[in-house]
């Protein structure tokens, strides 16, 4: 990897004008609509009061794959999607226009067999008004980058969950289309619905994206503990520890600390954790 191309490449800010059937999209491929006599799940598929899922801030105005720049020599195949942090500031709207600014602000070097940590923050702004929308943060983990150095401020790690039985928690079957349908809200990756492509990875069949794992914890903290109101959702954040395959259900387990809602998820099937070292955090 080239740090110092990595170091000093700015991005060009990216826009993009979503529609509410864009919004609703989005909350499909989370699942939602699986009750139809549930309103609380009907608001984010129906026009009639749609309300937009807060993580839905992960997905507007992405860049492309940026780390494929041959300028930067990452080697983008061994690129693990790591952790994953949004901080909601405004209630997402339905519908609208976003502008996206990005920046790489930190990498940390764990060694030339270790790999490296790139941390990405993206700033979601509404682009007619310019209100701050949210704050998103990426941790990408270069398995074969390691050895080239390191530059910028790492935020600290997300700490572990406390030893204990969870005290709720919320099961949501996943569709085996449903990574077929997430896909639609933006990212083609074929190892989502490849199975050639997904092989060429290392699964056996394609595998449900990290980011659609992430909406439906989210999906569990707005029903468990926000009375389905996305407003309250002021931030969450997950590390991805093992992928999901489409048809598997998922169960995120909930300790509350503090002020803070821990959890993490596990595929029900396979009794394996998925996202670990989860928090959120409600407002009033």
């Amino acid at each position: 990897m080239n740090l110092e191309a990595v170091r000093h490449f700015r991005f060009e800010p990216v826009t993009q004008s979503y529609t509410r059937r864009d919004t609703m999209l989005y909350a499909l491929g989370l699942g939602f609509g699986s009750d139809p006599l549930d309103p609380a799940q009907l608001d984010f598929v129906y026009e009639a009061n749609l309300k937009a899922v807060p993580s839905i801030c992960c997905v507007l105005a992405h860049p492309g794959f940026w780390a494929k720049r041959p300028e930067f020599g990452i080697d983008w195949l061994k690129l693990l999607h790591g952790e994953q942090h949004f901080e909601i500031h405004v209630p997402m709207p339905a519908e609208g226009t976003v502008r996206a600014n990005y920046e790489i602000v930190a990498v940390a070097d764990k060694g030339a067999e270790k790999g490296a940590i790139l941390h990405l923050v993206k700033t979601l702004d509404d682009a007619v008004s310019g209100l701050k929308l949210a704050t998103v943060r990426s941790m990408l983990f270069l398995r074969g980058d390691g050895g080239c150095g390191s530059f910028g401020d790492v935020p600290a790690e997300p700490g572990a969950l406390p030893e204990e039985a969870p005290s709720q928690t919320c099961d949501i079957a996943t569709l085996p289309q449903s990574a077929l349908i997430y896909r639609l809200s933006g990212d083609y990756n074929p190892i989502h619905a490849d199975p050639a492509a997904a092989a060429k990875a290392g699964f056996d069949r394609p595998i449900l994206h990290g980011l659609c794992t992430l909406g439906i914890a989210t999906r569990g903290v707005l029903a468990m503990f926000a009375d389905g109101r996305p407003e309250r959702l002021l931030s969450l954040s997950a590390r991805f520890s093992r992928p999901v395959f489409p048809g598997e259900t998922i169960r995120t387990e909930f300790l509350s600390v503090g002020d803070q809602i821990r959890f993490r998820s596990r595929v029900l099937e396979r009794d394996v954790v998925v996202l670990d070292r989860g928090t959120a955090v409600l407002r009033d």
